[in-house]
């Protein structure tokens, strides 16, 4: 369907009825007051959203066969920042103190990250990743990166910049 054709109840671009207004082929609301545009943002975000959960659990294994998906967030940041209290950390990935503790509980374990005092503030601690932690991501981020490089071979570089662009301009609005 073209830019600015209409879809009327009961129809739809593929000419298949649509009962109730929902379109059965790509599940989309029909004439009910909901922008198209932002229903197939969110289908696309879902599925963008569902592979890259399955993709960091993927990476997380390859760093270390025992971390949690969810702390492959973690290693991210602490690669790209540096050092960072752990209630930054938490604030970063959007979880609580105590789930933030677990997860760099575990990590410890598992000699990717370590703590040390804050030389800023002698009652905080800082966490790194460790040599071994740090050599372990960066090969798999590496591997990532890769794959994105084939997957986007035919996209001119202009577009990649852009879509980091709005990519960063979506993570960095705030929630309502």
């Amino acid at each position: 369907m073209g830019a600015g054709a209409e879809v009327h109840e009961g129809e739809n671009d593929g000419g298949v009825d649509v009962s109730g207004g929902v379109d059965v082929n790509r599940g989309l609301e029909v004439n009910r007051g909901v922008d198209r545009e932002f229903l197939s943002l969110e289908r696309e975000l879902t599925l963008l959203l569902r592979r890259a959960r399955a993709s960091s659990g993927e990476m997380a294994r390859q760093v270390h066969p025992d971390l949690e998906p969810a702390a492959y967030g973690l290693l991210v940041c602490l690669d790209d920042s540096g050092p960072q209290r752990a209630t930054d950390l938490a604030a970063y990935i959007g979880v609580g103190k105590a789930t933030m503790s677990r997860q760099l509980r575990a990590l410890e374990e598992l000699g990717l990250v370590a703590r040390e005092p804050d030389p800023a503030d002698g009652r905080a601690w800082l966490v790194h990743l460790t040599e071994v932690g740090g050599a372990r991501f960066r090969t798999v981020r590496a591997g990532r990166r890769e794959r994105y490089v084939r997957k986007l071979a035919g996209w001119d570089r202009a577009e990649v910049a852009e879509l980091a662009r709005l990519l960063r301009q979506l993570n960095e609005s705030p929630e309502s």
